[in-house]
């Protein structure tokens, strides 16, 4: 995960430094824990991995202050009870395969959009923009971003 995905996923902006970053990981593990909320294991592998890419970082990365966190949390809860699905989270971005076709409206309806080069449906920060318009097969994105599956 690069720097400023967790800094989205932290909901932290402007001058970080390790005990900004400490404070965030904290608020947020205390808002996704698994015991307040059905998507809350993979919200909380997102939460870590942002903080062990910041926890040391030190500088200042501005950007417009967006609650992605509140957003993944959202979608993926929206998602969760659904058979079927396979879940990938690799950097910021959430990937979803398997039976998309009978979920495809909920899908939809939680924010995932269709990925046709990788037959995947995907969720990621809103007003993100990608570099590589869709060049990158998903062994590129998981070599790059590194990958997680939660545990349905």
């Amino acid at each position: 995960m690069n720097n400023y995905d967790a800094t989205k996923i932290l909901g932290i902006s402007g001058e970080i430094n390790p005990t900004i970053v400490k404070k965030a990981y904290r608020a947020a593990s205390f808002k996704y824990h698994p015991d307040r909320n059905p998507a809350g294991e993979e919200m909380m592998k997102a939460v870590n991995e942002a903080f062990e890419t910041l926890e040391n970082f030190e500088g200042n990365l501005e950007h417009e202050q967006a609650e992605y966190g509140e957003a993944l949390n959202t979608a993926l809860s929206a998602i969760w009870g659904l058979e079927g699905l396979n879940l990938e989270l690799c950097g910021a971005w959430l990937w979803v395969d398997g039976e998309t076709k009978e979920h495809k409206t909920a899908l939809k309806e939680a924010g995932f959009k269709w990925a046709s080069k990788k037959k995947k449906w995907f969720f990621r920060p809103e007003g993100f923009k990608s570099r590589s318009r869709g060049n990158l097969s998903m062994d590129d994105i998981r070599t790059k971003y590194g990958t997680q599956q939660p545990n349905r």
